[in-house]
């Protein structure tokens, strides 16, 4: 990714799909052929051979067979990969909504669906994965002010359905830092902050989820920037990875000095609160909306 926007649509790749192209470029290393050496291999530009590697296009089986074959690896290896290869060309369950989903955002939905830790820094607004119906409806009314009301639902429901990861058997591990500033805000009105707080702090008792609230008192800090979401996967080939995102784009960083540093960053505004500060700033202010 290093530093580049993300892929078009419902082009852009799942996981499953990075995961490939990286094994492809191992295994390209390991047999010691260039960039060029494989694009003679298939008589394609060595750009095509770097589009695959870094999973900026769908695998071609029989490129995918090709060059296998090419590296030397053997028949069961490459019925092994093929079949990954078929399953990582699918399209992802967020497919259908990509007429609502800005085309920067198709590869954070992935990333998070397949990322064994998450790590999330907010000074705006609660976090999606945290946000309640009534909240992620006033949150994206006020995102996209021209859409319909059938538009803005199908937002809030591809939101709600990204949530599902929490609940599931192998749930990741969720770690969220938000400024207090965003229990400040009314989105919604009383009620909806109500029970908006109510679901934080449902959360925070959940044993693969923290929520810590960075006080105002906490002054300047090292945090006071964009909000981004830290990935890190299970799976060997897949590097950290970094979102932030501006008014109309996304960046994703897989640069080591980069994640690093967002990656620090978030562990100094943890060090800013602790659990118990923020459970009891989340019902002082749950106590302010009653």
């Amino acid at each position: 990714m290093n530093d580049a926007r993300s892929g078009t649509g419902a082009g852009a790749p799942t996981v499953l799909r990075m995961i490939l192209g990286r094994r492809l470029q191992e295994a390209r290393q390991s047999a010691g052929l260039s960039l060029d050496d494989a694009a003679k291999t298939l008589r394609v530009t060595p750009l095509t051979i770097r589009r695959l590697e870094k999973a900026e296009v769908g695998l071609k089986i029989l490129y995918v067979e090709k060059l296998l074959e090419t590296y030397g690896a053997g028949r069961q290896e490459i019925d092994e990969f093929v079949t990954l290869a078929e399953r990582a060309n699918e399209p992802g369950w967020w497919h259908p909504y990509r007429d609502v989903m800005p085309s920067w955002f198709t590869a954070y939905v992935s990333l998070e669906s397949g990322a064994r830790t998450l790590r999330t820094y907010e000074p705006q607004y609660v976090t999606g994965l945290l946000q309640t119906p009534g909240y992620a409806g006033a949150v994206l009314g006020g995102g996209f002010p021209n859409d319909n009301e059938e538009d803005l639902q199908r937002r809030v429901e591809l939101r709600l359905r990204r949530q599902g990861l929490l609940t599931k058997e192998d749930a990741p591990t969720l770690w969220v830092v938000m400024e207090e500033a965003v229990l400040h805000r009314v989105v919604g009105g009383s009620e909806v902050m109500r029970e908006q707080i109510d679901r934080l702090l449902e959360a925070s008792e959940l044993e693969h989820v923290s929520v810590d609230i960075v006080p105002f008192a906490a002054g300047a800090h090292v945090g006071a920037c964009a909000p981004f979401t830290y990935f890190r996967f299970e799976e060997r080939e897949l590097p950290d990875i970094v979102y932030s995102e501006i008014l109309s784009a996304s960046v994703y960083l897989d640069q080591r000095a980069d994640v690093v540093a967002h990656l620090e960053a978030h562990n100094r505004l943890s060090l800013k609160t602790s659990s118990a500060d923020s459970k009891a700033l989340l019902n002082r202010m749950r106590k302010e909306y009653s």
